[in-house]
């Protein structure tokens, strides 16, 4: 029997630039990844509530409260004409108007990619909206890329690998 390699089982971290975004439904358009500067805002909290017991004067009992989930922030070079921009326009026009139909919701997922380019880890967020659309400062003093930046707000985040 040939000895194992003890690197065959070795869990190497993964690097933060190998990444897509794959949205849904994005203006009626089906679903189709997406390529940005960066991706932030995978993160979750528990509330926590603190209880005081009437008489125990020595501590305060910590229970769960609501379930948070933080806005996912899209950043991408602006190149004049943008998707993302579109949809955010769409929610501006209200939902009592004719337009309130292109106020769509859309899901998605961040996919985590080895070196290889290989799918590792996935998260997936549901029934985002676009609460945020931000261009970068506009400074000829500077060399720098026009940067537009969309926070989506979402009802949840769940990981599969």
């Amino acid at each position: 029997m040939a000895p194992k390699n003890p690197s065959s089982d070795r869990k190497d971290p993964l690097p933060v630039f190998c990444f897509k975004v794959v949205l849904t439904n994005l203006r009626g358009a089906g679903s189709g990844e997406a390529f940005f500067k960066s991706v932030s805002g995978l993160k979750y909290e528990t509330e926590v509530i603190p209880i005081r017991e009437g008489g125990v004067n020595d501590t305060t009992f910590q229970i769960p409260g609501a379930m948070k989930w933080s806005n996912i922030i899209l950043k991408q070079g602006f190149t004049g004409s943008s998707a993302l921009l579109d949809w955010r326009t769409d929610w501006t026009k209200g939902a009592g108007s004719a337009q309130s139909k292109l106020m769509t919701r859309v899901n998605g997922k961040i996919q985590q990619l080895n070196t290889k380019l290989d799918v590792v880890a996935t998260w997936q967020f549901f029934a985002g909206w676009p609460v945020k659309w931000e261009i970068s400062e506009f400074d000829a003093s500077k060399s720098e890329l026009a940067i537009e930046t969309l926070e989506i707000a979402h009802h949840g985040i769940k990981f599969g690998a």
